[in-house]
């Protein structure tokens, strides 16, 4: 099987998260950076859920998942450690057409959650498509060591340009080739080295604006 890769605008969704502990609560701690509304059903949460609740943050309800609680979420997530709940789950979600991810249980997975690297703007995923996961951790780790925040700034500068850049140049093979001339020139480097006043000027002088 071939997963089909995909980033979600999860803003304003509600996303339902079953069950508690350590992996609901990092689970959670990612849906809230997306801007989604979280719902987590679980008869007890951990600490770091239970501040998360009297924040206001997400909504809590305080039992065992009952059939109907999928009823109006975008997405679905478990970290039950029971199987037979998990079934229950992945057919309430599959008659509903709700997309469902249960931890460790690919089998009763619509989707997957790769293993992911940020910075700023930039996302990379890297999955195994349910595999071997401890291998896309480890491929992520390689690449945090070799992608750091100066990609983060480089796009919250550079990402100011795409407007600009179109009014002065209208022709699209102009402006493919200004920007890879610039992803390939010394502008990263700059910003790694903290030297952003020489990275706008490499960047002024590159795109002509």
């Amino acid at each position: 099987m071939y997963y089909y890769p995909i980033f979600l605008n999860l803003q304003e969704r509600r996303v339902l998260v079953i069950g508690s502990g350590r992996l609901a609560e990092e689970k959670v701690g990612r849906l809230l950076a997306t801007g989604a509304r979280v719902r987590v059903i679980a008869p007890t949460v951990s600490a770091g859920l239970e501040e998360l609740v009297a924040a206001g943050e997400i909504e809590y309800v305080a039992r065992e998942y009952e059939e109907g609680d999928l009823d109006g979420a975008f997405l679905i997530i478990s970290t039950v450690n029971e199987r037979a709940t998990n079934e229950r789950i992945f057919e309430e979600a599959n008659a509903r057409n709700v997309a469902l991810n249960v931890v460790d249980d690919v089998e009763h997975c619509s989707f997957i959650a790769p293993s992911i690297l940020r910075r700023g703007d930039l996302t990379i995923a890297v999955s195994t498509s349910g595999k071997a996961p401890a291998v896309a951790v480890r491929l992520r780790q390689q690449l945090e060591e070799q992608i750091g925040e100066e990609y983060a700034r480089f796009l919250e500068i550079v990402g100011t340009l795409r407007a600009p850049l179109a009014a002065r140049y209208p022709d699209f093979e102009t402006r493919k080739w200004l920007w890879y001339e610039l992803v390939d020139s010394d502008v990263l480097e700059l910003l790694r080295a903290g030297d952003e006043a020489g990275a706008r000027q490499r960047i002024a002088e590159i795109m002509g604006i």
